[in-house]
């Protein structure tokens, strides 16, 4: 099923059924069946999983994941109902080389160390996943038999990933956003696990963490940089993005944050220290707005024209912490990208340039 991006989406009523199956480019297949499948790259065959949601059953099989084996170990810096997948397994190698893979066509070495799976234990635990199924149903009633969820990346440190996990999001995670897009978990989508990693926390073991969430999007609506929104600006949509034909965030309001969003995996991975750097560079594009011709200030004057006033503050703030030496010159140039986006300061700087060129011209 697609939605109006004509992205390929996952219906809750099929995938509730047929859990634990990756949608959206996690390993499934790419037919429209009622028995949605596990494909397993490396020997082309494909798996079927059958444990459902609603049976309420681990999203995971045991079978598969390795979980009820001998050789499975509960992780030491994970106490609290995550439990080990097995390296080797079909659900690790997925995402496995999902996530590497993302890693690699940006140009980062990043190392998988371990993958853990919510069990959804006890009585709390349970509820929270009786709770996703019944928003999810009701969403896809709402938005005529299409939830619209996906898979989802979250960036957190350690011992907020193992809060969530134990109680659910709370409020004091969300100041890592910046406020960029208003009040709410911003999540990044499954091809993109970079932009959710600049927002982990290096552990005492040199470790970083990010949750893979199912998300219930329903129909999403375009949050412009700045906003203040908190809630659905209608009965009409369900969550937010920033970006209608490719969103790189997610918007999950802080109302629906507990109910729309469900951690499923915590990733355990190793990567260079300075992660902003990367994000949304593409290696086969040597143009990146990021000239040494433009002063900042005249940059932000000239910005201060074309964007709302909470954005130019934004990035007054980066410019203010880059002088203090808080952040880097390029994490600073990589957060005016977020702000203002590359085609605005690409003809910024074009146009300088040109000024600048014609100026010089004239004292010849």
């Amino acid at each position: 099923m697609e939605n109006s991006n004509g992205d390929q989406c996952w219906s809750s009523s099929t995938q509730m059924r047929n859990s634990h199956s990756f949608p959206h480019g996690f390993g499934t297949s790419s037919s429209n069946t009622s028995s949605e499948k596990l494909f397993d790259e490396r020997s082309g065959v494909e798996e079927s999983v059958s444990e459902t949601v609603c049976d309420q059953e681990p999203l995971v099989s045991d079978s598969e994941s390795g979980v009820s084996g001998p050789s499975c170990e509960q992780f030491q810096l994970f106490d609290d109902g995550l439990v080990r997948l097995v390296e080797g397994d079909t659900v690790y190698e997925i995402i496995n080389r999902r996530f590497v893979s993302s890693f690699d066509s940006l140009g980062v070495q990043a190392s998988v160390v371990g993958i853990h799976k919510n069990g959804f234990g006890g009585v709390m635990g349970q509820a929270r996943l009786n709770s996703f199924r019944v928003y999810a149903q009701a969403v896809e009633n709402k938005c005529g038999g299409n939830a619209n969820a996906k898979y989802a990346w979250y960036g957190a440190s350690k011992e907020e990933i193992v809060q969530i996990v134990s109680h659910g999001f709370g409020h004091c995670g969300l100041s890592q956003n910046n406020g960029l897009y208003g009040g709410g978990v911003y999540l990044s989508p499954d091809n993109s696990p970079l932009e959710s990693a600049c927002n982990s926390v290096v552990d005492k073991d040199g470790l970083r963490h990010l949750l893979l969430c199912r998300v219930i999007l329903g129909k999403a609506e375009l949050v412009q940089i700045g906003s203040e929104q908190c809630h659905p600006s209608s009965e009409e949509f369900d969550s937010g993005v920033d970006n209608l034909s490719a969103p790189r965030k997610y918007i999950v309001w802080s109302t629906h944050m507990n109910t729309h969003i469900l951690p499923e995996f915590v990733v355990s991975f190793r990567a260079p220290p300075c992660l902003a750097g990367f994000v949304r560079i593409n290696p086969k594009r040597s143009s990146v707005p990021t000239s040494p011709w433009v002063p900042f200030s005249i940059l932000i004057s000239v910005l201060s024209k074309f964007l709302p006033p909470p954005a130019v503050s934004l990035i007054n703030k980066y410019h203010e912490s880059h002088k203090a030496k808080k952040i880097s010159r390029n994490e600073m140039i990589q957060r005016f990208r977020q702000i203002a986006g590359d085609k605005l300061l690409i003809a910024v700087i074009k146009k300088f340039k040109a000024k600048h060129s014609k100026a010089l011209a004239g004292l010849k």
